[in-house]
């Protein structure tokens, strides 16, 4: 399988290459020429496979031949077997046909643990193949970071520069990036928003002259492909467990920078029976304007209690847009021109398409925590803010109530007590116990100005030649 891009300007990629990349020469972000489709039939003969065997079997068609069945297998079991939960993924029920896929039963309590700790041996294996030594550069509104760090950390060919956003990130989520103490991870506390991070990240892999020779950039964030392909395996898994593919199911997610429920339009597009994607937005709502407003506009970004939702422009909108336009690289150029100046409108026809799929909501922080105090009386379960605004736009957004409805619980409400606590909960949520000492460890991260020069100054001063 190739890999194109979605701005048209480059030539078609293998899979190793374009986990090495990142993004595109052109700027454009990678897909597939071509997405695999499995019947009804194939689908349903998965049902009885674990987590891993399934994974194994969604990801074969992605990778092509370019890393051995038995290998891939190997990867696979080993990036799951640090899951606290036997299911990997449990789906806990709150409602009439209501459910919630708990996806933070990693080492890091959140949804990226599904395709980090697959990324990071991914990125050991392919670079020891390689015998090449690489730096990873990401942007984390929160939960990627830590995700990033714990999957990378032990890997021998990698330094690791992750940026967060100073002082708008949780206590909990900070502390899960800077006290992990390695001599290749470096937290970069940036003064500016997570659009500020993911700006200078993109800007540095437009130009890479500041490396030392013979290292490149590889992205972590989900513009990188193996990110989006781990993740549409658990689409796959909750429809299996609530009795698809003869069944229909529908899901809301907590959406920021569109990786997770652009891997669920991946999953309907492969043949799973999907009846409703619905994008669950907080007060920084550009997705829920778009989409029912024709309003992709920018505005001034608000610091919420939903942090990893406090994304501006979600990179990964481009891919939906591509397949929209009919896979046309030229005009998702101009596209992304127009909103890179602020303001995009999508044609009639892309907009109608997408409404077929997809609804949206928004949902601030009083409606958040009032859907956290309800479940939390309702059914004796605590959901954490991102969770919750998924959860209130899926109650919002149902079109068929026949239809079971699988809202993404993307971390544990531990990563947020200040939030949780102000929706009447008692105490602070426990941490689990492989992190109940996190506030008494060690931290180490740099502070430093929203200045790409100064950035890639500190990158190559604490790169080993």
């Amino acid at each position: 399988m190739k890999y194109i891009s979605t701005r048209g300007g480059c030539e078609p990629k293998s899979f190793e290459d374009v986990i090495l990349t990142g993004l595109a020469p052109d700027g454009g972000l990678f897909v597939p020429e071509e997405l695999p489709h499995f019947s009804k039939d194939e689908i349903a003969s998965w049902a009885g496979l674990s987590y891993e065997e399934l994974a194994l079997k969604i990801m074969t068609p992605f990778v092509d031949g370019a890393i051995p069945q038995d290998d891939l297998k190997q990867l696979i079991d080993t990036s799951y077997a640090t899951f606290r939960h036997g299911a990997i993924a449990p789906l806990i029920q709150t409602g009439h046909n209501e459910w919630i896929l708990e996806l933070f039963h990693g080492p890091t309590l959140a949804f990226k643990d599904f395709a980090l700790q697959f990324l990071g041996n991914l990125l050991d294996y392919t670079l020891e193949k390689r015998n090449q030594k690489v730096v990873i550069m990401g942007a984390t509104s929160g939960d990627t970071g830590s995700a990033a760090i714990e999957g990378c950390r032990q890997c021998k060919n990698v330094d690791m520069f992750i940026l967060h956003p100073h002082k708008r990130v949780s206590d909990v989520q900070r502390r899960q990036m800077t006290t992990v103490m390695a001599d290749n991870i470096h937290n970069l506390a940036l003064e500016g928003n997570f659009d500020d991070c993911q700006n200078m990240v993109k800007d540095s892999f437009a130009d890479q002259s500041f490396l030392p020779d013979g290292r490149q950039l590889v992205a972590v964030n989900s513009i990188n492909w193996a990110r989006i392909m781990a993740q549409i395996v658990y689409y796959f898994w909750a429809s299996l467990s609530l009795g698809g593919p003869e069944r229909k199911v529908s899901f809301s997610v907590p959406t920021g920078n569109f990786g997770d429920i652009f891997a669920g339009y991946l999953a309907h597009k492969m043949g799973l029976p999907i009846e409703q994607l619905v994008i669950a937005t907080n007060q920084n709502d550009i997705l829920h304007r778009c989409i029912s407003e024709n309003d992709h506009s920018t505005r001034p970004l608000e610091q919420s209690l939903a942090p990893s939702m406090d994304i501006m422009i979600s990179s990964n909108f481009e891919r939906l847009l591509f397949d929209l336009y009919s896979r046309d690289g030229n005009a998702i150029a101009g596209l992304m021109k127009d909103a890179k100046a602020g303001h995009m409108n999508l044609s009639d026809t892309a907009l109608v398409e997408a409404r077929k799929l997809f609804s949206s909501y928004r949902c601030d922080d009083q409606g958040m925590l009032k859907i956290i105090s309800d479940v939390n009386r309702d059914c004796d379960y605590l959901l954490d803010p991102h969770t919750a605004i998924g959860l209130e736009a899926a109650r919002q957004c149902r079109r068929n109530l026949e239809t079971p409805m699988v809202t993404l619980a993307t971390a544990h409400p531990a990563k947020f007590p200040d939030a949780v606590k102000k929706a009447g909960y008692p105490h602070d949520p426990e941490l689990p116990p492989h992190m109940a000492d996190l506030f008494e460890r060690e931290e180490r991260f740099t502070v430093l100005a929203n200045d790409k020069e100064a950035v890639h100054q500190f990158m190559a001063d604490h790169i080993p030649t």
